[in-house]
């Protein structure tokens, strides 16, 4: 029996356009990656009541100012997990994978670590959820970066 080699592709070649993800995959996209970043922090704080509770009890505190600086952590958090998450997965994400996409820069080629840096804090940004409404989904931390969030399989041209 025969095995076929598959020669490499060339997904840069005038053969193959990327189709962009759809709205519905990006909110998905979203989502899950909230969720898993959630349970990584939750898995985290646990960690860190069980090896010492007393810390976790001197930061129960309901103070105005101290729920501000609590959002504004989690979401340098949120993005620095997005970008180690993107810049070792080569532009992919829980979600990403999930619904198979990929985010590249805008002329097909695979995103750098710093540009997953880039895409990464730009979700830090306040209301940078608001950003991709619209058809199709642009968001900030694709429009500051050149990047776009594509279907895995390039399409053929005819």
């Amino acid at each position: 029996m025969h095995q076929i080699e598959e020669s490499p592709v060339d997904l840069l070649s005038d053969e193959f356009e990327f189709e962009r993800a759809t709205s519905g995959k990006r909110l998905a996209n979203y989502i899950i990656d909230l969720v898993v970043f959630y349970i990584l922090i939750f898995v985290v704080a646990f960690g860190i009541a069980a090896a010492s509770p007393e810390t976790l009890a001197s930061l129960d505190d309901d103070s105005t100012s101290f729920n501000l600086l609590d959002r504004i952590i989690t979401l340098f958090f949120y993005g620095l997990y997005m970008s180690l998450v993107e810049g070792l997965l080569k532009g992919k994400s829980i979600g990403k994978f999930i619904t198979k996409t990929r985010a590249v820069n805008s002329d097909g080629t695979p995103i750098t670590f710093g540009t997953a840096f880039g895409r990464g804090f730009s979700r830090a940004v306040p209301f940078c959820a608001f950003s991709a409404f619209g058809d199709p989904c642009n968001p900030w931390q694709d429009r500051w970066t050149n990047t776009m969030v594509v279907n895995d399989k390039p399409v053929v041209k005819y």
